[in-house]
């Protein structure tokens, strides 16, 4: 019984990792290859509307990280839609990639911060 023990618990936590819905992490870099070679995904900036108003990457959408919850957003009707997710730093935007992956949207990909983006960005 004590040879079964380790196994039954190793098991067991292995068995419940794979259950946790995720996110991939990508660089800066890598996050704009996939915007120039993918067509269909959304850029979504989780900072609040003042924060994206003051500058965002052209063509991204906010959906404030305070705002993402339990319920579903109806901004990102689509679940397999790639998903590349930034904020200011990249702190507010691994909570809200690690939730959105919590509400079933199995692409998403968190890249960091806006502080980092070595493009233009847009004002509104």
């Amino acid at each position: 019984m004590k040879k079964i023990w380790p196994a039954m618990m190793l098991s067991l936590l292995l068995s419940s990792c794979s259950n946790t819905p995720s996110y991939q992490h990508v660089s800066m870099s890598e996050a704009i290859d996939l915007m120039n070679r993918e067509s269909s995904y959304v850029i979504l900036d989780v900072r609040t509307y003042d924060e994206y108003q003051q500058g965002h990457i052209p063509g991204a959408i906010v959906v404030p990280n305070e705002t993402i919850g339990t319920s579903e957003i109806p901004e990102l009707p689509d679940k397999q839609q790639m998903i590349l997710v930034y904020c200011r730093s990249g702190n507010r935007s691994r909570q809200a990639a690690a939730k959105l992956a919590k509400l079933g949207y199995s692409n998403v990909i968190e890249f960091g911060g806006i502080i980092d983006w070595p493009l233009e960005i847009v004002k509104d």
